[in-house]
Order: structure tokens, then C-alpha cells, then sequence
């Protein structure tokens, strides 16, 4: 017994150092909190709020602080003739989850990652492979527009000026990249797997984004999920190991994606030689690729992909293909404009 009062005596003690700790002169928790995700309405919570503290206070102050779950329940007020009291009302459906922008953002990546995944694998039928590309082609095309919508909501008036205002705030986005992107492919007469290279890439960074700040225990119990067999602790360990992963590695995912994305270029250039050629969709990629090497959120890895490209070619050109320099000036002013 007098073991047990002293860790109660411990925990007490921590607690109220944890509560008495200046947050907001520790710049890590400024991070920490705003890599929570949660609903407003709960963010404005004081129990949430300190419920988050005492796990950040566990995380880098004091690992030795017992963090209890927050409770899934809420409490409302009741007045009677005595007095007032406090009752427990009853909270969301255990297995409820906040449809919100996050987490409808999160099911349409999941999704297209698991299709894009699918039609890559070499013993799928053709039909089916070719479905789930056009698939992962098209939820790319409606996240990157619901993203859009979220972000930039629609032009202020539906005349010239506003729409091309509205139009050259959202041009040199990610989200407007992509969703011309998938288009282009989606409505293509022939299935290019090697274009689903950037598809995968984003929407594993996305899906693992999203993971890496829910698989956290705090954040799981605001979803009420039940971790507390170990099975289900070691595949959360498991998980937000390789959320992290992803996260840490975003910069290489990029590059792969602009590589594959100039490549994926001067395959439609070859595909001139086929049946299947369409000029005014390699006219378009093309445009898109000169978007793509101006835009800030991109231009940084392709810049990078076409340096190497010239340091390659160019010298060979210049000793055995000289006729060809004076087109290829002209070409680079035109993408450099």
C-alpha cells in the first residue's frame, strides 16, 4: 500500500508539473500542436487541449508521466431544484468517424494508391488493369479538385476578369498540376503504367501524412479505437514507423516523380512512331512539362532533372550531331519563356 501511494503521490506531482510548464516559450510545442489533427469544434476544448499538453510534457520532458485516454464522452449541465450537478451525455458511436476534408481527402488517396498499385501488377487481366488505371487516374483528377475547391473555393464572379484572377492563383499549385495531369491520361486512347509513377508517389506522401499525425494513441483515442491489446500496439508501432518513413523521404519521391514525368515525355514522342500517336496530347504534356519546370512547387526537381539531361546529351550533339544545335536553341528559348 504504501508502494501504491507513492506513485500516486509521483503521478500527482508530475501532473502538476506538467501543468505548470511554460508551453509557449518551448518552440517544439508550437510544432507539436499544429501537426494535431482534430475537428475545430474539439481544438477549442480545454480538456483537449491539456490533454495534448500533458502528452507532449510525456514526450520530451517527462517520459515517466502516465497519460490517461480521453474520454469519448461529454458532459452537459443539468439545474435541479438542489443545486446544479453535471451528468455524462452520451458521446458519438464508438467507430464514428468526422467525415471532414482530411479524412475525405485520405479515402480518395487510399484508394487511388491501392488501384494505381493494382494495375502495375504483372499477373492482373489486361481489362482489369486498364480499369484500374483510368480508376486511380480519375480519383487523382477528384482529390486534386476537391483539394482545389478546399483551398481556392470557386472564382467571386463568373466574368472574364474574375475567372482569370481565380485562374492564375491556382495555375503553378500542385493540385492544378495534377489534376491536369490525370486528366490527360484518363481520356488517352492507350494505357502508359510508367505514368503512374507520380500517381503513386503522391498518393502514398498523402495517405501517409494523414497516418502519421491518427496513428498517434492521443489522437487514436479521439477516434475511440481500441489499441490496447498488444497485437494492435505493434501494428501501430509498425505503421507510424513507415508513415515516417515516407514522410522523411518525401524529397526522393519527388525526384522520382519528376524523372518519371520528363520521361514519360519523351515516350509520348516515341509513341509518334505507333497507331495509337496523338499529337495534340503530347502538344499538351509538353505544356505541362514547361509548367511544371516554371512553377515553384516543381520547378526546383525538374530544373534539376533537365540540368543533368543537357550535361548528358549536349556534348554528344555537339560532336556528332552539330546541324542540330540551331533548333535546339530555338526549342530552349521557347522553354525557358
Amino acid at each position: 500500500m504504501g508502494e501504491e501511494d507513492e506513485g500516486v503521490d509521483a503521478q500527482k506531482l508530475k501532473r502538476i508539473a506538467a501543468a505548470s510548464y511554460d508551453y509557449e516559450r518551448d518552440p517544439r510545442w508550437a510544432d507539436y500542436w499544429s501537426n494535431i489533427l482534430i475537428p475545430p469544434n474539439m481544438a477549442s476544448r480545454s480538456d483537449v487541449v491539456d490533454h495534448f499538453k500533458r502528452k507532449f510534457y510525456q514526450r520530451y520532458i517527462d517520459p515517466g508521466l502516465i497519460v490517461e485516454p480521453m474520454s469519448s464522452t461529454g458532459t452537459s449541465t443539468r439545474t435541479s431544484g438542489s443545486g446544479t450537478s453535471t451528468t455524462p451525455s452520451p458521446g458519438p458511436a464508438p467507430t464514428a468517424m468526422r467525415w471532414d476534408k482530411q479524412t475525405i481527402q485520405f479515402s480518395v488517396n487510399a484508394w487511388v494508391f491501392v488501384l494505381a498499385l493494382l494495375s502495375t501488377l504483372p499477373l492482373i487481366p489486361a481489362n482489369l488493369s486498364n480499369r484500374a488505371f483510368r480508376l486511380s487516374l480519375l480519383g487523382t483528377a477528384c482529390s486534386s479538385l476537391y483539394s482545389l475547391y478546399s483551398l481556392y473555393g470557386t472564382p467571386r464572379a463568373w466574368n472574364m476578369q474574375a475567372v482569370q484572377m481565380w485562374l492564375q492563383s491556382i495555375l503553378a499549385t500542385k493540385d492544378f498540376i495534377y489534376f491536369i495531369y490525370s486528366l490527360m491520361f484518363v481520356t488517352s486512347n492507350y494505357c502508359l503504367r510508367f505514368a503512374l509513377i507520380p500517381i503513386l508517389c503522391r498518393s502514398l506522401e498523402h495517405v501517409a501524412k494523414f497516418l502519421r499525425h491518427w496513428v498517434q494513441p492521443s489522437s487514436l483515442s479521439l477516434l475511440t479505437l481500441n489499441l490496447a491489446d498488444k497485437d494492435s500496439e505493434r501494428q501501430r508501432k509498425y505503421l507510424e514507423e513507415l508513415c515516417v518513413w515516407v514522410e522523411s523521404n518525401v524529397t526522393t519521391l519527388s525526384i522520382l516523380s519528376s524523372h518519371a514525368e520528363v520521361g514519360l515525355g519523351f515516350l509520348l514522342i516515341i509513341s509518334l512512331f505507333s497507331w495509337q500517336r496523338n499529337f495534340i496530347q503530347i502538344f499538351m504534356y509538353w505544356q505541362l512539362l514547361k509548367l511544371m519546370y516554371h512553377a515553384p512547387v516543381t520547378a526546383g526537381y525538374h530544373q534539376s532533372v533537365w540540368t543533368k539531361i543537357g550535361r548528358s546529351v549536349s556534348p554528344v550533339i555537339h560532336r556528332y550531331a552539330p546541324f542540330l544545335d540551331t533548333p535546339i536553341s530555338v526549342i530552349q528559348r521557347w522553354w525557358l519563356r
